[in-house]
C-alpha cells in the first residue's frame, strides 16, 4: 500500500494533475487530516497522497454521490487499497448511481491480483457477488490466486463462502486432490477437504473408510506432516479411536519402521487413553505404554511442549492408575523412558 513519498517515483508525481489544480474540483475545499494538537510522529505522506485524501475527506463529508466522487475513490484505492472507509464509500456511490456492477467486478478482480492478501478488497468482492448473485468468475479467481499462493487465507475463505452460498460443490474434491499432489503439507487444502465433505456427503461409514485410508497414505508419505494427522483426527472425532479397524495397526507399522514423528506418538497415546476410557483389561500395561510415549515426547520428540506432555502424564496417572502401589510402579517404570520402548 502506497502511503509515503518512497512509494511513488518522481516521474509519476510530476505527470499527475493534482485535484487542487483541476477546474471541475474548484467548488470543493480540501479537508486536511486532523492529527490532533501535538502529533508525535507524523506520517510523511507524498504530495499526491495528501492531495487525494484531502479531497476525499471533503467530499465524504458532503456525502456526494457522483461520477467524480467514484473516480476519486479509485485514485484513493490506488494509493491505499487497505482503506476500508474508501471501499465502503465506493459501494454507497455504486448503489446510488445504479452502476453496472460487471465493470466493478472486473476492477475488483484486478485489485485482488495486485493485493491478494488485502481484507478490504475481498470483502468488497463478496458484497458485489451478494448484490449481483453472479458467481461465474469466483472459482476461477480463487484458483488463480491459489496458483500463486496455495495457502492464501482470503482466497480460501472466499471460495468456501461461494461454494456454500451457491452449492458449487461438484469440483471441489478434484481441486483439493490436485493441490495435495503438489504439496501434501497444504493445511489449507486439508481444511477445505473436511469442509467440503462435512457439508455434502458427511462422514458416512463408506466415506470415512476412504478418507481414513487416504489420510493414512499421506501420513505414511510424510510422517512429520501435522496436517494429515490433524485431518485423520478430525475424520474420527465421532468414533472411538481404540476400536476403529486397523488404526492402531497402522500406527504400529510406522513405529516399527523406526518412525518417531511427534504426531505419530501423540496419536498412539490418544489411542491408549481411549482404550483406558473404554475399560480395557490390562490397565497397568496400557497406562505404562501411554506414559512412556508422554516421556518420549517431552524428553526428545516434542520438547517445545515438554510441560504439556508432563501434565498429560500426571493427569493420566491420577485418573487411571488403580491404586498408589501401581502409581509408584508406573512412575518407576517410566523413569528411564529415554530408551526406545517396546510398544
Amino acid at each position: 500500500m502506497a502511503l509515503g513519498s518512497g512509494e511513488e517515483n518522481a516521474a509519476g508525481e510530476n505527470s499527475w494533475v493534482f485535484y487542487k489544480d483541476r477546474p471541475e474540483w474548484k467548488d470543493i475545499t480540501p479537508m486536511e487530516q486532523d492529527d490532533g494538537p501535538a502529533p508525535i510522529v507524523m506520517i510523511a505522506y507524498s504530495k499526491k497522497f495528501k492531495d487525494v485524501y484531502d479531497y476525499l475527506r471533503a467530499i465524504m463529508r458532503k456525502d456526494e454521490r457522483s461520477e467524480r466522487a467514484l473516480e476519486l475513490t479509485e485514485d484513493a484505492i490506488d494509493l491505499n487499497p487497505a482503506n476500508y472507509s474508501v471501499w465502503h464509500y465506493r459501494r454507497i456511490i455504486l448503489k446510488d448511481l445504479k452502476k453496472d456492477l460487471k465493470d466493478e467486478i472486473l476492477y475488483c478482480g484486478e485489485i485482488i491480483q495486485e493485493h491478494p492478501k488485502n481484507y478490504q478488497v475481498w470483502h468488497h468482492r463478496r458484497v458485489l457477488v451478494e448484490w449481483t448473485r453472479d458467481n461465474s468468475h469466483e472459482l476461477k479467481l480463487t484458483e488463480t490466486v491459489l496458483d500463486v499462493d496455495a495457502k492464501n487465507y482470503h482466497a480460501w475463505q472466499h471460495r468456501q463462502w461461494v461454494v456454500r452460498e451457491f452449492g458449487l460443490w461438484e469440483s471441489e474434491l478434484s481441486l483439493i486432490d490436485e493441490l495435495l499432489q503438489k504439496d501434501l503439507r497444504n493445511n489449507s487444502a486439508w481444511n477445505h477437504r473436511y469442509f467440503v465433505i462435512n457439508h455434502t456427503t458427511g462422514f458416512t461409514d463408506k466415506v470415512l473408510e476412504y478418507e481414513v485410508k487416504h489420510a493414512q497414505d499421506m501420513c505414511g508419505k510424510a510422517p512429520n506432516n501435522e496436517s494429515a494427522w490433524n485431518y485423520l483426527r478430525g475424520c474420527l472425532l465421532e468414533k472411538e479411536l481404540s476400536s476403529y479397524p486397523g488404526l492402531m495397526q497402522f500406527c504400529e507399522r510406522l513405529y516399527e519402521g523406526s518412525i518417531r514423528s511427534p504426531h505419530l506418538l501423540s496419536f498412539m497415546r490418544d489411542i491408549y487413553e481411549d482404550q483406558l476410557e473404554q475399560g480395557c483389561e490390562n490397565v497397568e500395561a496400557t497406562l505404562y505404554k501411554a506414559l512412556v510415549l508422554c516421556e518420549a515426547l517431552s524428553m526428545e520428540f516434542d520438547t517445545i511442549r515438554a510441560e504439556y506432555w508432563n501434565y498429560i502424564a500426571r493427569r493420566m496417572k491420577s485418573k487411571f492408575a488403580p491404586h498408589d502401589e501401581t502409581n509408584n510402579k508406573t512412575a518407576e517404570a517410566t523413569g528411564g523412558a529415554g530408551d526406545d520402548p517396546n510398544l
